[in-house]
């Protein structure tokens, strides 16, 4: 059986984790960690504590939807979520323990486009 980390918890919402392959489960914001439990695989959680969190980057569409958002953590590289329409009520309980200069709006597609091809003829030049 798993062991929740929080004493107190704030939020609970269903949610997608894009690790590896898709599943679905609980999202759980408490007053000690993020935490991530599937619905088909008791074994199957991701338990993140607020001081082990980098930074949190969330995509933004048209300046007010939020598809899905990246937790980027100190040792354990970064984890994907997405509670669906109801992201950014989560966004917002999470600032409750992450600092706003740690929540950041990740690059869109045109963005992300344009400093690929940037970067191409960087390296072009440098050869």
């Amino acid at each position: 059986m798993v062991q929740s980390m929080n004493t107190k918890v704030d939020l609970t919402v269903k949610g997608t984790s894009y690790l590896g392959l898709t599943s679905t489960g609980k999202i759980m914001i408490g007053d000690q960690a993020f935490e991530y439990y599937n619905d088909r695989k008791v074994e199957d959680f991701i338990q993140i504590p607020w001081n082990q969190i980098d930074y949190i980057a969330a995509s933004v569409y048209f300046n007010r939807w939020i598809n899905r958002f990246a937790i980027f953590t100190y040792e354990s590289g970064h984890f994907s979520f997405s509670a669906g329409k109801r992201n950014k009520e989560l966004l917002r309980t999470i600032q409750k323990y992450i600092s706003p200069e740690k929540m950041l709006r990740s690059l869109g597609f045109f963005a992300v486009l344009k400093r690929g091809i940037l970067n191409l003829f960087k390296r072009k030049k440098s050869s």
